[in-house]
């Protein structure tokens, strides 16, 4: 190690100017490179302006450090494995010393975290491969759910009026999860609305029992049980003229009621 370097190599906490604070990272697709160095010419498109549309770590290392050595390829393989989650700057500090400096950085390896051009949480000194796994699960937040995900694109398609476009979301879902109930429900819902009461039906028999009782799947039951009540009465226009004809026809008077209450 450099005698007249500023910086130390070792395993304990760093001091920074810096106040760390949590924040959101965004779900946008990295582009470029997982890893790559950077200089302080190049820092603020590198690190601040890219923190924007995803996390970007900030390695900190010199030649001369040897636990840099050791710390470089167990963070480059998870940030490399993470998949785009995050990406990984790294800074030499005797070549860029400029940057380390106005962050506090007074030990090396260091590790800072940018989000949405702040530094939001670091580390400093060769850490277990386990905790540089669970620093970046911690920084990206969890995976998205693609499901979920789908289940929103069905049901604002179906609330635009698109039932096609929604019906073939449902329809993608069930090719990976045929025992989705919400994906059930929901093309179930939308065919008997269109008047497939037989399709609705062979979705509703391929739900799970121990899902049976999705609220989406009661209100469909519910509204097919009085539906078929309904239609056992009759039809409301020949009950109506039956009564015209005889105002005395109580049971026509009474199942028109029934149905007229049942349309609300």
């Amino acid at each position: 190690m450099q005698d007249n370097n500023p910086y130390q190599s070792g395993n304990g906490g760093y001091t920074t100017n810096v106040s760390f604070g949590a924040a959101e990272p965004s779900s946008a697709k990295p582009e470029g490179p997982l890893v790559f160095d950077t200089t302080t010419a190049r820092f603020k498109a590198d690190v601040l302006d890219a923190s924007r549309t995803q996390p970007v770590l900030v390695d900190f290392w010199a030649p001369w450090c040897n636990p840099c050595r050791q710390l470089a390829p167990m963070i480059e393989k998870v940030v490399t494995e993470a998949r785009g989650a995050v990406k990984l700057a790294k800074l030499n500090i005797d070549e860029h010393p400029q940057i380390p400096g106005q962050l506090g950085v007074q030990q090396i390896p260091a590790v800072i975290a940018f989000v949405n051009g702040q530094p939001v949480d670091g580390f400093m000194g060769v850490i277990p491969e386990s905790d540089i796994r669970k620093f970046i699960d911690k920084l990206a937040g969890p995976a998205a759910d693609p499901v979920a995900e789908a289940l929103e694109a069905a049901s604002e398609a179906a609330a635009a009026g698109d039932i096609q476009a929604a019906l073939q979301i449902y329809g993608m879902i069930l090719q990976q999860a045929p025992d989705n109930a919400d994906a059930l429900a929901g093309a179930a819902t939308l065919l008997y609305d269109a008047g497939d009461k037989d399709q609705a039906s062979e979705l509703l028999a391929q739900v799970p029992a121990d899902k049976a009782n999705l609220p989406a799947l009661e209100a469909l039951r519910a509204r097919m049980k009085l539906d078929d009540e309904v239609s056992a009465l009759g039809d409301p226009l020949a009950l109506a003229r039956r009564l015209a004809d005889d105002p005395g026809d109580h049971a026509a008077r009474m199942d028109l009621a029934k149905i007229e209450n049942a349309r609300g």
